[in-house]
């Protein structure tokens, strides 16, 4: 970068901490305390911090062991000024820009994992349903410490997400640390074309619908009131309520929460933002039109369930529409802006927070379940002794209705089932089935 060039870089340094400075022939060496105190008396300039962070240009470009480029003392500089502010703001160089926009068009090579930096770490938000991340194991919560072999300390975000993407039917070999586990331990996975579907559906139960919504993309509002069609017409017109499983969905786009929020509500608060800019600050309330006329609906959340999903999950909640079962979710209530520069690059950049119905931030708090349901795996206990019952006692009074036994049995059998594969879900569903039993005489056609 020559003189010129570098000239130019402090005017742009002045403009965006609001003084102009005259660039006539000052490069880093060349811009020294004189002139720095001539632009401090223009504006309330950080006088002491400016001249540190020149001196450290200096100092850097005079003695560091190897030579370094201007560009990339200077984008360095940006990329610390912003990830300094919170874990969510940073900048992305024109490939990391390029990199966003191929994930979000929906279908890209790769593992399926919704990933941030965590104390030089990668750390995994949550794993996307029915890809390689989620078959191989992953979990919320895990911490990427090495990527095939390299150590992932010193990595930017966009370096590591580079690594770990790629061409489908290459293998990636990942060391992991994990909270109960006594160390690291690996993981490969097979790349493959990553291809999301936000929502799915299934029937858990005569008339019980279970819907999972996996992250919230532009079109999540329109497949949900789909899925929710299916269920009614599979339950025949109907369906006694859902559960809502937002279990590790690391979030999306702030529209789709609130048509989520929206399509359950028939009136009351969805969500409010709040910043510190001018036209910052917006709030969204519900429209006429509950698709489920008031039917109950369990929500299910873990530590995974981030900032889009947190609020549908407090919308509900506050609005007295749902209740949420499971664990404390991460707490991710800002919003990000998304600020294309004229280089091609663009900045992240955190604007706002988000609120509650309540009035509540769940900033870095979470949302405390309604009830809760710890990590637990369940295993059938094989038991050759039957317990007794009525009907072994010798001379037992018969019953004078239909037998329903062998369908009770194939009930009892559903349900064990469902708590060996899904405990928590197996929990949702009794706690629906209850929630309809007490309100059914509230919603009657």
């Amino acid at each position: 970068m020559h003189r010129q060039t570098r000239s130019i870089f402090l005017i742009a340094l002045g403009v965006a901490i609001g003084i102009a400075v005259s660039a006539t022939g000052i490069g880093f060496a060349g811009y020294g305390s004189d002139k720095i105190d001539a632009a401090a008396g223009e504006s309330d300039l950080p006088l002491k911090e400016l001249r540190t962070f020149v001196e450290i240009l200096n100092r850097v470009k005079q003695g560091y062991v190897e030579d370094v480029s201007d560009e990339e003392l200077l984008e360095n500089s940006i990329q610390g000024m912003l990830t300094g502010l919170d874990p969510h703001s940073n900048y992305l160089d024109e490939d990391a820009f390029e990199e966003l926009s191929i994930t979000t068009s929906g279908e890209f090579g790769g593992l399926g994992i919704q990933v941030q930096m965590s104390n030089g770490f990668v750390r995994v938000i949550s794993p996307i349903d029915d890809t390689p991340a989620d078959e191989a194991g992953m979990e919320a919560g895990d911490l990427i410490i090495r990527i095939n072999g390299d150590p992932v300390k010193g990595m930017t975000l966009t370096e590591a997400v580079n690594i770990m993407r790629g061409e489908p039917g290459t293998e990636i070999t990942l060391t992991v640390l994990r909270e109960d586990e006594d160390g690291p331990f690996e993981v490969t996975i097979e790349r493959d074309i990553i291809e999301v579907k936000s929502v799915k559906s299934r029937m858990l139960d005569d008339n019980y619908g279970y819907v999972r919504i996996s992250h919230f993309s532009n079109q999540t509002g329109d497949n949900l009131r789909k899925q929710i069609d299916g269920l009614k017409e599979e339950a025949d017109d109907s369906l006694d309520g859902i559960v809502l499983d937002l279990r590790n969905n690391p979030g999306g786009v702030l529209e789709a929460a609130v048509s989520v929020s929206d399509a359950f509500l028939d009136d009351g608060d969805i969500v409010s933002i709040r910043g510190r800019a001018p036209n910052t600050d917006k709030s969204f309330a519900a429209s006429p039109g509950d698709i489920l006329d008031g039917r109950p609906i369990v929500i299910l959340v873990n530590a995974g369930s981030a900032s889009a999903s947190e609020i549908v999950t407090g919308a509900l909640k506050d609005n007295g529409r749902a209740i949420v079962m499971g664990q404390k979710t991460f707490g991710k209530g800002s919003v990000q802006t998304l600020i294309p520069l004229e280089s091609g690059a663009a900045i992240k950049l955190t604007t706002a927070r988000y609120y509650t119905p309540s009035g509540d931030s769940i900033q870095a708090r979470g949302i405390k379940p309604d009830v809760g349901i710890k990590h637990l795996k369940v295993t059938a206990v094989d038991s050759s002794i039957s317990p007794l019952s009525e009907a072994d006692l010798a001379g037992v009074l018969g019953n004078d209705t239909p037998d329903d036994e062998e369908q009770e049995h194939a009930e009892d059998t559903d349900s064990s089932n469902l708590a060996e594969e899904d405990y928590a879900l197996y929990e949702a569903l009794n706690l629906l089935k209850g929630l309809h039993i007490l309100t059914a005489g509230k919603y009657q056609d």
